[in-house]
Protein backbone atom coordinates (compact mmCIF):
# COMPACT_ATOMS: atom_id res chain seq x y z
CA UNK A 1 0.00 0.00 0.00
CA UNK A 2 1.33 3.34 -1.22
CA UNK A 3 2.76 5.48 1.84
CA UNK A 4 1.06 9.09 2.92
CA UNK A 5 -2.58 10.01 3.56
CA UNK A 6 -3.70 7.04 2.30
CA UNK A 7 -2.03 4.20 5.20
CA UNK A 8 -2.48 6.90 7.77
CA UNK A 9 -6.37 7.07 7.36
CA UNK A 10 -5.99 2.94 6.67
CA UNK A 11 -4.48 2.80 10.17
CA UNK A 12 -7.11 5.01 11.66
CA UNK A 13 -10.11 2.65 10.33
CA UNK A 14 -8.67 -0.28 11.74
CA UNK A 15 -7.31 1.50 15.41
CA UNK A 16 -11.07 2.64 16.03
CA UNK A 17 -12.22 -0.59 15.46
CA UNK A 18 -10.07 -2.71 17.41
CA UNK A 19 -10.45 0.31 20.01
CA UNK A 20 -14.42 -0.41 19.88
CA UNK A 21 -14.00 -4.07 20.34
CA UNK A 22 -11.36 -3.65 23.48
CA UNK A 23 -13.79 -0.73 25.26
CA UNK A 24 -16.63 -2.58 24.68
CA UNK A 25 -15.59 -5.14 27.60
CA UNK A 26 -13.91 -3.07 29.93
CA UNK A 27 -16.82 -0.12 30.00
CA UNK A 28 -19.48 -2.85 30.08
CA UNK A 29 -17.68 -4.38 33.27
CA UNK A 30 -18.11 -0.94 34.93
CA UNK A 31 -21.94 -0.47 34.37
CA UNK A 32 -22.87 -3.96 35.71
CA UNK A 33 -24.36 -2.68 38.82
CA UNK A 34 -26.13 0.19 36.99
CA UNK A 35 -27.70 -2.33 34.36
CA UNK A 36 -28.67 -4.90 36.96
CA UNK A 37 -30.55 -2.16 39.14
CA UNK A 38 -32.27 -0.11 36.10
CA UNK A 39 -33.53 -3.62 34.30
CA UNK A 40 -34.05 -5.33 38.10
CA UNK A 41 -32.03 -8.46 37.72
CA UNK A 42 -29.51 -10.27 40.29
CA UNK A 43 -25.79 -9.04 40.17
CA UNK A 44 -25.21 -12.65 39.23
CA UNK A 45 -27.61 -12.28 35.73
CA UNK A 46 -25.46 -9.61 35.00
CA UNK A 47 -22.26 -11.46 34.41
CA UNK A 48 -24.32 -12.51 31.09
CA UNK A 49 -24.40 -9.27 29.86
CA UNK A 50 -20.44 -10.29 29.76
CA UNK A 51 -20.42 -13.67 28.95
CA UNK A 52 -22.85 -13.22 25.58
CA UNK A 53 -20.30 -11.09 23.81
CA UNK A 54 -17.41 -13.99 25.14
CA UNK A 55 -19.06 -16.61 23.91
CA UNK A 56 -20.26 -15.05 20.58
CA UNK A 57 -16.74 -13.79 19.94
CA UNK A 58 -14.72 -17.25 20.72
CA UNK A 59 -17.33 -19.08 18.80
CA UNK A 60 -16.68 -17.25 15.65
CA UNK A 61 -13.05 -16.33 15.69
CA UNK A 62 -11.99 -19.04 14.00
CA UNK A 63 -15.37 -19.27 10.89
CA UNK A 64 -14.65 -15.13 10.51
CA UNK A 65 -11.11 -15.36 9.94
CA UNK A 66 -11.61 -18.37 7.65
CA UNK A 67 -14.42 -16.51 5.33
CA UNK A 68 -12.33 -13.34 5.28
CA UNK A 69 -9.23 -15.41 3.33
CA UNK A 70 -12.28 -16.38 0.87
CA UNK A 71 -14.25 -12.83 0.29
CA UNK A 72 -11.63 -10.39 1.67
CA UNK A 73 -10.30 -8.99 4.50
CA UNK A 74 -11.76 -5.72 4.16
CA UNK A 75 -15.54 -6.80 3.53
CA UNK A 76 -15.20 -8.76 6.48
CA UNK A 77 -14.14 -6.08 8.50
CA UNK A 78 -16.87 -3.44 7.18
CA UNK A 79 -19.65 -6.60 7.44
CA UNK A 80 -18.09 -6.31 11.76
CA UNK A 81 -18.72 -3.02 11.87
CA UNK A 82 -22.29 -2.49 10.26
CA UNK A 83 -23.05 -5.53 12.44
CA UNK A 84 -21.27 -4.35 15.58
CA UNK A 85 -22.77 -0.40 15.59
CA UNK A 86 -26.69 -2.01 15.22
CA UNK A 87 -26.03 -4.19 17.76
CA UNK A 88 -24.64 -1.52 20.28
CA UNK A 89 -27.72 0.37 19.37
CA UNK A 90 -29.81 -2.62 20.22
CA UNK A 91 -28.03 -2.85 23.37
CA UNK A 92 -28.56 0.83 23.89
CA UNK A 93 -32.18 0.37 23.33
CA UNK A 94 -32.78 -2.78 25.34
CA UNK A 95 -35.76 -2.52 27.49
CA UNK A 96 -35.01 -5.93 29.05
CA UNK A 97 -31.94 -8.89 29.82
CA UNK A 98 -32.92 -10.80 27.13
CA UNK A 99 -33.13 -8.56 24.71
CA UNK A 100 -29.94 -7.07 26.15
CA UNK A 101 -28.15 -10.28 25.92
CA UNK A 102 -28.92 -10.64 21.96
CA UNK A 103 -27.43 -7.50 21.34
CA UNK A 104 -24.41 -8.14 23.26
CA UNK A 105 -24.27 -11.72 21.28
CA UNK A 106 -24.45 -9.36 17.54
CA UNK A 107 -21.57 -6.82 19.28
CA UNK A 108 -19.39 -10.36 19.71
CA UNK A 109 -20.38 -11.51 16.11
CA UNK A 110 -19.47 -8.43 14.81
CA UNK A 111 -16.22 -8.03 17.53
CA UNK A 112 -15.31 -11.48 15.66
CA UNK A 113 -15.26 -9.86 12.44
CA UNK A 114 -13.20 -6.86 13.48
CA UNK A 115 -10.71 -8.93 15.85
CA UNK A 116 -9.99 -11.60 13.60
CA UNK A 117 -8.72 -9.66 10.77
CA UNK A 118 -6.63 -7.21 12.25
CA UNK A 119 -3.34 -8.77 11.52
CA UNK A 120 -4.01 -9.57 8.32
CA UNK A 121 -4.97 -5.33 7.38
CA UNK A 122 -1.90 -4.36 8.95
CA UNK A 123 -0.02 -6.88 7.26
CA UNK A 124 -1.97 -5.55 4.36
CA UNK A 125 -1.19 -1.92 4.78
CA UNK A 126 2.27 -1.99 6.22
CA UNK A 127 5.39 -3.34 4.11
CA UNK A 128 7.15 -6.16 5.37
CA UNK A 129 9.92 -4.50 6.62
CA UNK A 130 7.67 -2.01 8.96
CA UNK A 131 5.55 -5.06 9.66
CA UNK A 132 6.53 -5.30 13.58
CA UNK A 133 5.85 -1.52 13.55
CA UNK A 134 2.52 -1.83 12.53
CA UNK A 135 1.74 -4.95 15.15
CA UNK A 136 3.49 -2.77 18.07
CA UNK A 137 1.28 0.01 16.83
CA UNK A 138 -2.15 -2.06 17.58
CA UNK A 139 -0.85 -3.39 20.81
CA UNK A 140 -0.10 -0.24 22.27
CA UNK A 141 -4.15 0.32 20.89
CA UNK A 142 -5.23 -2.28 22.92
CA UNK A 143 -3.00 -1.49 25.70
CA UNK A 144 -4.33 2.07 26.20
CA UNK A 145 -8.00 1.32 25.26
CA UNK A 146 -7.61 -0.83 28.46
CA UNK A 147 -6.14 1.30 30.43
CA UNK A 148 -8.24 3.77 29.59
CA UNK A 149 -11.66 1.99 29.83
CA UNK A 150 -12.68 2.44 33.11
CA UNK A 151 -12.10 6.30 32.94
CA UNK A 152 -13.83 6.63 29.78
CA UNK A 153 -16.69 4.58 30.89
CA UNK A 154 -16.87 6.61 34.25
CA UNK A 155 -16.56 9.76 32.23
CA UNK A 156 -19.78 8.90 30.35
CA UNK A 157 -21.86 7.40 33.60
CA UNK A 158 -21.43 10.69 34.97
CA UNK A 159 -23.00 12.47 32.08
CA UNK A 160 -26.09 9.81 30.97
CA UNK A 161 -27.40 6.41 32.08
CA UNK A 162 -26.21 3.25 31.09
CA UNK A 163 -26.95 2.84 27.85
CA UNK A 164 -24.61 5.47 26.69
CA UNK A 165 -21.85 3.59 26.99
CA UNK A 166 -23.37 1.52 24.04
CA UNK A 167 -24.82 4.39 21.65
CA UNK A 168 -21.29 6.05 21.85
CA UNK A 169 -20.21 3.14 19.22
CA UNK A 170 -22.56 4.19 16.85
CA UNK A 171 -20.95 7.21 15.41
CA UNK A 172 -17.18 5.41 15.67
CA UNK A 173 -18.64 2.81 14.09
CA UNK A 174 -19.65 4.58 10.89
CA UNK A 175 -16.93 6.89 11.01
CA UNK A 176 -14.42 3.85 10.28
CA UNK A 177 -17.04 2.01 7.91
CA UNK A 178 -16.57 5.33 5.66
CA UNK A 179 -12.62 5.18 5.99
CA UNK A 180 -12.88 1.45 5.53
CA UNK A 181 -14.83 1.93 2.33
CA UNK A 182 -12.21 4.64 1.21
CA UNK A 183 -8.70 3.45 2.10
CA UNK A 184 -8.50 -0.05 3.23
CA UNK A 185 -6.76 -2.26 0.56
CA UNK A 186 -8.07 -4.88 -1.50
CA UNK A 187 -6.58 -8.09 -1.26
CA UNK A 188 -5.96 -11.30 -2.88
CA UNK A 189 -8.80 -13.99 -2.61
CA UNK A 190 -8.11 -17.58 -1.85
CA UNK A 191 -10.52 -19.96 -3.63
CA UNK A 192 -12.19 -22.18 -1.94
CA UNK A 193 -15.64 -22.91 -0.33
CA UNK A 194 -16.26 -22.15 3.11
CA UNK A 195 -17.09 -25.08 5.31
CA UNK A 196 -19.73 -24.51 6.96
CA UNK A 197 -19.73 -28.13 9.42
CA UNK A 198 -16.23 -26.98 9.82
CA UNK A 199 -17.51 -24.02 11.14
CA UNK A 200 -20.06 -25.82 13.52
CA UNK A 201 -17.75 -28.08 14.94
CA UNK A 202 -14.83 -25.48 16.06
CA UNK A 203 -17.94 -22.86 17.39
CA UNK A 204 -19.74 -25.79 19.16
CA UNK A 205 -16.56 -27.34 20.81
CA UNK A 206 -15.07 -23.50 21.77
CA UNK A 207 -18.38 -22.00 23.09
CA UNK A 208 -18.48 -25.42 25.54
CA UNK A 209 -15.13 -25.02 26.30
CA UNK A 210 -15.67 -21.96 27.00
CA UNK A 211 -19.03 -22.56 29.21
CA UNK A 212 -16.90 -25.37 30.90
CA UNK A 213 -14.28 -22.97 32.41
CA UNK A 214 -17.09 -20.94 33.26
CA UNK A 215 -18.82 -23.28 35.52
CA UNK A 216 -15.69 -24.12 37.10
CA UNK A 217 -15.49 -21.30 38.02
CA UNK A 218 -18.10 -20.62 39.35
CA UNK A 219 -18.86 -23.67 41.18
CA UNK A 220 -21.69 -25.92 38.61
CA UNK A 221 -22.12 -29.15 39.01
CA UNK A 222 -19.01 -31.47 38.93
CA UNK A 223 -21.17 -33.77 36.16
CA UNK A 224 -22.24 -30.94 33.92
CA UNK A 225 -18.82 -29.00 33.69
CA UNK A 226 -17.19 -32.89 32.81
CA UNK A 227 -19.86 -33.46 30.03
CA UNK A 228 -18.47 -30.25 28.98
CA UNK A 229 -15.25 -30.66 28.81
CA UNK A 230 -15.74 -34.30 27.56
CA UNK A 231 -18.20 -33.02 24.38
CA UNK A 232 -16.01 -30.14 23.88
CA UNK A 233 -12.90 -32.63 23.53
CA UNK A 234 -14.84 -34.77 21.20
CA UNK A 235 -16.13 -32.27 18.80
CA UNK A 236 -12.47 -30.39 18.48
CA UNK A 237 -11.03 -33.74 17.59
CA UNK A 238 -13.80 -34.22 14.94
CA UNK A 239 -12.90 -30.85 13.93
CA UNK A 240 -9.10 -31.35 13.52
CA UNK A 241 -9.47 -34.62 11.80
CA UNK A 242 -11.86 -33.29 9.61
CA UNK A 243 -9.33 -30.24 8.80
CA UNK A 244 -6.35 -33.40 8.08
CA UNK A 245 -8.80 -34.57 5.73
CA UNK A 246 -9.48 -31.33 3.97
CA UNK A 247 -7.84 -29.63 0.75
CA UNK A 248 -8.29 -26.29 1.80
CA UNK A 249 -9.22 -26.62 5.70
CA UNK A 250 -10.87 -23.75 7.72
CA UNK A 251 -8.38 -24.33 10.07
CA UNK A 252 -4.85 -24.48 8.61
CA UNK A 253 -2.88 -27.16 10.70
CA UNK A 254 0.16 -27.19 8.75
CA UNK A 255 1.09 -24.05 10.25
CA UNK A 256 1.52 -25.62 13.41
CA UNK A 257 3.84 -27.87 11.92
CA UNK A 258 6.24 -24.65 11.54
CA UNK A 259 8.03 -24.82 14.89
CA UNK A 260 8.01 -21.11 15.03
CA UNK A 261 4.56 -20.85 14.66
CA UNK A 262 3.24 -23.72 17.36
CA UNK A 263 5.68 -22.29 19.84
CA UNK A 264 4.61 -18.85 19.02
CA UNK A 265 1.22 -19.51 19.57
CA UNK A 266 1.55 -21.77 22.85
CA UNK A 267 4.22 -18.97 24.53
CA UNK A 268 1.34 -16.51 23.24
CA UNK A 269 -1.22 -18.16 24.97
CA UNK A 270 0.39 -19.17 28.60
CA UNK A 271 0.88 -15.13 28.48
CA UNK A 272 -2.56 -14.27 27.99
CA UNK A 273 -3.36 -16.49 31.30
CA UNK A 274 -0.98 -15.19 33.17
CA UNK A 275 -2.15 -11.29 32.46
CA UNK A 276 -5.87 -12.17 32.98
CA UNK A 277 -4.76 -14.00 36.21
CA UNK A 278 -2.92 -10.98 36.76
CA UNK A 279 -5.73 -8.38 36.08
CA UNK A 280 -8.45 -9.86 37.74
CA UNK A 281 -6.50 -10.78 41.10
CA UNK A 282 -4.80 -7.69 41.61
CA UNK A 283 -7.68 -5.24 42.46
CA UNK A 284 -8.72 -8.07 45.10
CA UNK A 285 -5.48 -8.15 46.18
CA UNK A 286 -4.62 -4.36 46.69
CA UNK A 287 -7.73 -3.25 47.85
CA UNK A 288 -8.43 -6.45 50.59
CA UNK A 289 -4.90 -6.95 50.98
CA UNK A 290 -3.02 -4.14 51.04
CA UNK A 291 -6.03 -1.68 52.35
CA UNK A 292 -5.93 0.56 49.39
CA UNK A 293 -9.44 2.20 48.16
CA UNK A 294 -10.90 2.26 45.19
CA UNK A 295 -9.24 5.22 43.67
CA UNK A 296 -5.75 4.25 44.84
CA UNK A 297 -6.20 0.66 43.35
CA UNK A 298 -7.47 1.97 39.88
CA UNK A 299 -4.35 4.40 39.88
CA UNK A 300 -1.67 1.57 40.63
CA UNK A 301 -3.48 -0.48 37.85
CA UNK A 302 -2.84 1.65 35.36
CA UNK A 303 1.09 1.33 35.46
CA UNK A 304 0.86 -2.13 33.93
CA UNK A 305 -0.89 -1.12 30.48
CA UNK A 306 0.49 2.34 30.53
CA UNK A 307 4.09 1.11 30.65
CA UNK A 308 2.42 -2.15 27.90
CA UNK A 309 1.33 1.25 25.87
CA UNK A 310 4.47 3.15 26.32
CA UNK A 311 6.81 -0.19 24.96
CA UNK A 312 5.01 -1.91 22.35
CA UNK A 313 5.72 0.58 19.37
CA UNK A 314 9.51 0.85 20.30
CA UNK A 315 9.26 -3.40 20.53
CA UNK A 316 7.68 -3.40 17.69
CA UNK A 317 10.42 -1.48 15.60
CA UNK A 318 13.28 -3.33 16.95
CA UNK A 319 11.41 -6.41 15.88
CA UNK A 320 11.95 -5.19 12.41
CA UNK A 321 15.55 -4.94 13.20
CA UNK A 322 16.19 -7.89 15.77
CA UNK A 323 15.59 -11.32 16.04
CA UNK A 324 11.60 -11.69 17.34
CA UNK A 325 12.73 -14.41 19.62
CA UNK A 326 15.24 -12.85 21.32
CA UNK A 327 13.15 -9.32 22.50
CA UNK A 328 11.12 -12.20 23.40
CA UNK A 329 12.68 -13.35 26.29
CA UNK A 330 13.69 -10.17 27.60
CA UNK A 331 9.86 -9.44 27.82
CA UNK A 332 8.83 -12.74 28.97
CA UNK A 333 11.79 -12.80 31.57
CA UNK A 334 11.06 -9.16 32.82
CA UNK A 335 7.16 -10.28 32.74
CA UNK A 336 7.51 -13.53 35.31
CA UNK A 337 10.51 -11.33 37.58
CA UNK A 338 7.34 -8.44 38.08
CA UNK A 339 4.61 -10.86 38.90
CA UNK A 340 7.06 -12.98 41.19
CA UNK A 341 8.20 -9.82 43.03
CA UNK A 342 4.40 -8.51 42.95
CA UNK A 343 3.31 -11.82 44.85
CA UNK A 344 6.45 -11.07 47.50
CA UNK A 345 5.45 -7.93 48.44
CA UNK A 346 5.36 -7.29 52.09
CA UNK A 347 2.75 -6.36 54.05
CA UNK A 348 2.54 -2.85 53.89
CA UNK A 349 4.71 -1.30 50.46
CA UNK A 350 4.26 1.82 49.45
CA UNK A 351 2.94 2.78 46.14
CA UNK A 352 6.11 3.33 43.86
CA UNK A 353 7.33 -0.11 45.55
CA UNK A 354 3.96 -1.47 44.22
CA UNK A 355 3.91 0.43 40.51
CA UNK A 356 7.57 -0.46 39.16
CA UNK A 357 6.79 -4.17 40.17
CA UNK A 358 3.64 -3.70 37.62
CA UNK A 359 5.93 -1.64 35.17
CA UNK A 360 8.50 -4.55 34.75
CA UNK A 361 5.30 -6.83 34.43
CA UNK A 362 3.75 -4.84 31.55
CA UNK A 363 6.91 -3.54 29.39
CA UNK A 364 7.83 -7.50 29.75
CA UNK A 365 4.15 -7.99 28.06
CA UNK A 366 4.59 -5.32 25.73
CA UNK A 367 8.22 -6.38 24.52
CA UNK A 368 6.72 -9.76 24.00
CA UNK A 369 3.43 -9.02 22.00
CA UNK A 370 4.27 -7.13 19.46
CA UNK A 371 7.77 -9.11 18.04
CA UNK A 372 5.72 -12.36 18.69
CA UNK A 373 2.88 -11.52 16.81
CA UNK A 374 5.42 -10.40 13.96
CA UNK A 375 7.25 -13.65 14.12
CA UNK A 376 3.80 -15.55 13.89
CA UNK A 377 2.56 -13.56 10.81
CA UNK A 378 5.84 -13.53 9.32
CA UNK A 379 5.98 -17.75 9.80
CA UNK A 380 2.68 -18.09 7.68
CA UNK A 381 2.09 -17.70 3.75
CA UNK A 382 0.21 -14.28 2.99
CA UNK A 383 -2.91 -16.14 1.91
CA UNK A 384 -3.13 -17.70 5.00
CA UNK A 385 -3.20 -14.18 6.85
CA UNK A 386 -6.70 -14.24 7.74
CA UNK A 387 -6.78 -17.83 9.09
CA UNK A 388 -3.65 -17.26 11.54
CA UNK A 389 -5.17 -13.83 12.88
CA UNK A 390 -7.94 -15.97 13.91
CA UNK A 391 -5.71 -18.44 15.51
CA UNK A 392 -3.92 -15.45 16.78
CA UNK A 393 -7.22 -13.61 18.54
CA UNK A 394 -8.77 -16.89 19.68
CA UNK A 395 -5.38 -17.92 21.73
CA UNK A 396 -5.46 -14.43 23.13
CA UNK A 397 -9.40 -14.71 24.10
CA UNK A 398 -9.10 -18.52 25.45
CA UNK A 399 -5.91 -17.44 27.74
CA UNK A 400 -7.91 -14.16 29.08
CA UNK A 401 -10.65 -16.50 29.68
CA UNK A 402 -8.90 -19.23 30.95
CA UNK A 403 -6.90 -16.77 33.32
CA UNK A 404 -9.81 -15.19 34.57
CA UNK A 405 -11.52 -18.69 35.58
CA UNK A 406 -8.48 -19.63 37.63
CA UNK A 407 -8.32 -16.82 39.80
CA UNK A 408 -12.14 -18.07 40.99
CA UNK A 409 -10.78 -21.54 41.24
CA UNK A 410 -7.89 -20.27 43.18
CA UNK A 411 -10.52 -17.66 45.23
CA UNK A 412 -12.34 -20.71 45.87
CA UNK A 413 -9.63 -23.50 47.23
CA UNK A 414 -8.48 -20.87 49.48
CA UNK A 415 -11.94 -19.65 50.82
CA UNK A 416 -11.38 -16.63 50.07
CA UNK A 417 -14.68 -15.12 51.68
CA UNK A 418 -13.66 -16.54 55.06
CA UNK A 419 -10.18 -15.21 55.69
CA UNK A 420 -8.14 -16.98 53.34
CA UNK A 421 -7.96 -13.35 51.10
CA UNK A 422 -4.47 -12.62 51.72
CA UNK A 423 -3.14 -16.89 50.98
CA UNK A 424 -5.63 -16.48 47.65
CA UNK A 425 -4.42 -13.57 46.24
CA UNK A 426 -0.59 -14.64 46.35
CA UNK A 427 -1.75 -17.61 45.42
CA UNK A 428 -3.02 -16.09 42.55
CA UNK A 429 -0.23 -13.81 41.17
CA UNK A 430 2.13 -16.82 42.19
CA UNK A 431 0.45 -18.79 39.62
CA UNK A 432 0.35 -15.84 37.09
CA UNK A 433 4.11 -15.46 37.77
CA UNK A 434 4.39 -19.72 36.68
CA UNK A 435 2.29 -19.18 33.32
CA UNK A 436 4.74 -16.17 32.37
CA UNK A 437 7.36 -18.64 33.69
CA UNK A 438 6.24 -21.33 31.48
CA UNK A 439 5.72 -18.99 28.37
CA UNK A 440 9.38 -17.89 28.77
CA UNK A 441 10.87 -21.44 28.47
CA UNK A 442 8.70 -22.39 25.52
CA UNK A 443 9.79 -18.79 23.82
CA UNK A 444 13.28 -19.45 24.24
CA UNK A 445 13.16 -22.87 22.27
CA UNK A 446 12.29 -20.79 19.25
CA UNK A 447 16.19 -19.37 19.38
CA UNK A 448 17.57 -22.43 17.29
CA UNK A 449 15.37 -21.48 14.42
Amino acid sequence: MPAGVPRVLAVATITIGLMMSVLSNSMTNLALPYIAKDLQITAESSIWIVNAQQIALIVMLLPVAALADIVGYRHVYRVGLILFSIASIGCALAPSLPWLLVGRTFQGLGGAAIVSVQPALVRAIYPRAQLGRGLGFNTTVVATSLAAGPSIGAALLSMAPWPILFAAYAPLGVVSFMLAHRYLPHTTHTRRPFDIASAALSGTAFGLLIFAIDGVAHGHQVGMVLAEFALAAILGTLFVRRQKALTDPMMPLDVFRRSIFALSITASTCTFTAQGLAFVSLPFFFHTVLGRDAAATGVLLTAWPLALAAIAPLAGRLADRHHAGLLGIVGLASMATGLFLTALLPANPADGDIMWRLVLCGAGFGIFASPNNRLMMSAVPRERSGSAGGIIATARTLGQTLGAALVAVVFGLFDFSSGGATDAARAAIWLAAGFAFTALIVGSLRLKY
